[in-house]
């Protein structure tokens, strides 16, 4: 029997290239959720219920897994008898025995498919992987003297590595008056207080830095020259500074252990350059901001966040228009970002695996597998120079399984992609699952591979010109 793909073409040899898509494959979306939700129930969790529930967790999948190894075809595939041996023990008879018939249904597999199984033992795998990883981290909050430094709100001096750019703090609630301040994320490496000996540790802190040349409300941050902009706010990640500072306690909740205050007068004290991996980046994004010196004010504060993510020159009058106008996600360096740089190199999506593939990587004489690789070094290249944001993270491992599924042969599947994408950034970084922005980015991405695709074809089916039916469709998906 031809299949309905090529019986409805019309053709004799049916259709030339068929999308015969096979349904979505959800196997990793439950595990991915499973993981996801244990990391944001367990961040806060103490040591004993982060056990009991590993414990618990891994001691389930186990059990389904000898289960299921134990079961006749336990490696994957459901055993059923043929129906046909049903019909001659039945239907051969003169008279049906009621026994008879009852004695072949009950031998026929009516068990809950293997597949089922593994998914199960799968997300019970995970839930215990994510609670030790979630444990961990939440432990960091935990350990060593800094939190109890900070609830005796101690003068301390600290060594310190920055994690993330610094940033300017945005106005509170109302625009009302707060002092100009710069917010820098980074790890507490040795503290020590007066009189007591230097200890070493790694706490995740935020530094608050007193940046008095802001003005009073930050607003002359537009008309200062760039060249009078705060020492701080050119501080590159992995740095390592030297600090005098009042601990402070954080909120419930939050991903730090403490608050480290400090005057931002005489700049920052360096004691360690940054890698040479963050240096290049810097000079990347350096060199986007000189090439947009000539543009008018806005356009060049703009453009840098578009492209890579650097928000530096957006001062608090045109971020709070942003807000106002629920454009911030423009300012958002996501998906869309690195799948133009890997259309670039790799070319069309649908000929990437032909060898009529486009792109830099076939006129540069790459194989299938050294492109891939090279890829994989370009998504990483990504994440350093556009900083490892919630989105961008998201885009470079969803891309990343693509590119695996490049480099084996195997055909890609988005779905799955983006299930793993989370599974192993939830992993990786538990925090994430409380993140706003990365559940609107999975969403997001969600709804472009799952409703886009059917919009598309209604508006195609409306008389819609195929491109303009994908861009209308995709818009419209991301947004819902």
């Amino acid at each position: 029997m031809r299949h309905p793909v090529h019986a409805a073409s019309g053709h004799r040899l049916g259709a030339s290239h068929p999308r015969q898509e096979a349904p979505a494959d959800l196997r990793l979306v439950v595990p991915a959720l499973a993981v996801w939700a244990t990391a944001a129930l367990t961040l806060h969790a103490t040591p004993g219920r982060v056990a009991a529930v590993a414990v618990l967790a891994g001691t389930g999948a186990g059990v389904l897994m000898l289960l299921h190894r134990s079961r006749p075809g336990g490696d994957g595939a459901t055993t059923r008898t043929d129906p046909n041996v049903l019909d001659r023990n039945v239907l051969d008879r003169n008279v049906l025995d009621r026994n008879v018939l009852d004695r072949n249904v009950l031998d026929r597999d009516v068990s809950v498919p293997t597949g089922a199984r593994i998914t199960a033992a799968a997300a019970l795998l995970g839930i215990a992987t994510a609670a030790v990883a979630a444990g961990l981290h939440g432990a960091d909050l935990r350990r060593g003297p800094v939190p109890d430094l900070a609830r005796e709100y101690a003068r301390v001096t600290a060594e310190v590595e920055i994690t993330a750019d610094p940033r300017r703090a945005r106005p509170g609630p109302g625009g009302g008056f707060a002092p100009p301040s710069l917010l820098i994320e980074a790890d507490v490496r040795t503290v020590e207080r007066a009189g007591e000996a230097p200890v070493e540790v790694r706490t995740p802190v935020l530094v608050i830095v007193d940046d008095r040349s802001a003005g009073r409300d930050g607003a002359s941050a537009r008309a200062r020259p760039e060249s009078e902009a705060s020492p701080w706010l050119a501080l590159l990640p992995s740095t390592r500074l030297r600090v005098e500072a009042r601990l402070t306690p954080t909120t419930s909740g939050d991903r730090f252990a403490a608050v480290l205050r400090t005057k931002g007068a005489g700049g920052p004290e360096i004691v360690g350059e940054p890698s040479g991996a963050q240096r290049l980046a810097g000079r990347l994004r350096a060199g986007l901001r000189e090439a947009t010196d000539d543009l008018p004010a806005d356009a060049r504060a703009l453009l840098p966040g578009l492209v890579v993510g650097d928000t530096a020159r957006v001062p608090p009058d045109l971020d709070e228009a942003f807000r106002e106008t629920d454009l911030t996600h423009t300012l958002a360096v996501s998906g869309a970002n690195f799948t133009i740089l890997l259309a670039l190199f790799l070319g069309p999506p649908g000929l990437a695996q032909q060898a009529e593939r486009r792109g830099l990587a076939p006129r540069i004489g790459l194989t299938l597998r050294g492109t891939a690789v090279l890829g994989g070094a370009l998504s990483l290249a990504f994440v350093i120079v556009c900083r490892p944001d919630p989105s961008v993270l998201r885009a470079a491992a969803c891309g990343s399984v693509a590119l695996l599924a490049l480099a084996t042969g195997r055909r890609r599947s988005l779905i799955p992609a983006l299930a793993a994408a989370v599974l192993l950034l939830v992993l990786y970084d538990p925090w994430l699952s409380r993140s706003y922005g990365f559940l609107l980015s999975v969403l997001a991405t969600g709804a472009l591979l799952t409703m886009a695709p059917r919009w598309s074809e209604g508006l195609r089916r409306r008389g819609l010109p195929p491109r303009l039916a994908e861009a209308l469709a995709a818009a419209g998906a991301a947004q819902a």
